[in-house]
C-alpha cells in the first residue's frame, strides 16, 4: 500500500510504500480512503506540536477522511490516535467513530468541511 510517510518531525511526508493496514479491535474495519482533510490539527499532530501527537514513528499523517468500507458504503470516519493515519490509500478505522454517507455525496467536499466545520 502507498502512503505519505513521516518519519521524523523535521522532515516532510514521503509518499511511498507503507504495511497494509490490519483490524485488530472487535469494531475496527479496514477501509479504502477516497478524501482526507488537511486542516490545522493535522498539521500540528504531523509537524509534533499538537499535545496528542505521540512522537512514535513511522507516523501517517491525518486524523479524518471520507473511507468506503468493504460494504462499498460511504462513511465519514474520525481516527482516535494513532500511527496509520488517513493519508493513505487504506487505514483502519472504529465503525462507532464514523457516520453512513449519502452514496451520492463529493468526498472531497465532505472531507474538507467537516473539521472546520465541527470546530467551528
Amino acid at each position: 500500500m502507498h502512503a505519505a510517510v513521516i518519519t521524523s518531525f523535521d522532515a516532510p511526508p514521503a509518499y511511498g510504500e507503507h504495511p497494509d493496514p490490519v483490524a485488530t479491535g472487535e469494531h475496527d474495519m479496514v477501509v479504502e480512503v477516497l478524501a482526507a482533510g488537511l486542516h490545522h490539527l493535522t498539521r500540528a499532530k504531523a509537524n509534533g506540536t499538537h499535545y496528542s501527537s505521540s512522537g512514535g514513528f513511522p507516523l501517517v499523517p491525518g486524523v479524518d477522511a471520507v473511507v468506503r468500507d468493504g460494504a462499498g458504503r460511504l462513511r465519514y470516519a474520525v481516527l482516535d490516535d494513532t500511527q496509520l493515519g488517513t493519508f493513505a490509500e487504506r487505514t483502519v478505522i472504529d465503525v462507532r467513530r464514523s457516520v453512513l454517507l449519502p452514496d451520492d455525496i463529493d468526498p472531497v467536499r465532505v472531507a474538507a468541511a467537516m473539521n472546520p466545520g465541527m470546530s467551528s
